[in-house]
């Protein structure tokens, strides 16, 4: 738990470091992601990494990583995922994207998913505060991803 509090704490202060240039030229959203991971019954804590390049208004591409230490019953997971994303009105997001998920433990292994989200943007001063929620379809299995991620658009 101590390397992903000081992952986190570490990129946090680094998005603080860029530029404020946020407006409607805005291309670049990098962002921290703390929330959580359901599959089944367990629930688990994911912190990650993401970033979208805005093409126009209303579409980007990006990607994300994200670590869920305890997930697999203690295993850990690693999910990167490739997106696309739609945003309809300002603020939204709407993603379609599809990666992979590396289970560690004893046993590793390496899956193939594919995720659907949604977000709301909150804008506070120069960063962003965005609800997200996640679907990952693996196999026949689906883990639901929630949380908030932190932007610092440029």
């Amino acid at each position: 738990m101590k390397i992903s509090r000081y992952f986190v704490v570490g990129t946090l202060i680094g998005l603080c470091s860029f530029p404020s240039l946020a407006s409607d030229d805005t291309k670049h959203i990098p962002g921290v992601f703390v929330g959580a991971t359901r599959i089944d019954s367990e629930t688990d804590f994911t912190f990650g990494i993401e970033y979208e390049y805005k093409f126009n208004q209303n579409w980007g591409a990006g990607a994300v990583y994200e670590r869920t230490n305890d997930a697999h019953h203690g295993d850990g997971v690693a999910v990167w995922v490739v997106s696309a994303f739609y945003h309809p009105v300002a603020n939204v997001r709407l993603g379609l994207g599809a990666g992979k998920e590396r289970v560690g433990g004893g046993h590793p292994h390496t899956k193939s998913l594919v995720r659907v989200s949604a977000s709301y943007d909150f804008h506070v001063g120069d960063f962003g505060v965005a609800p997200t929620v996640a679907v990952d379809f693996v196999d026949n299995d689906e883990a639901l991803v929630f949380g908030v991620a932190f932007t610092r658009p440029f």
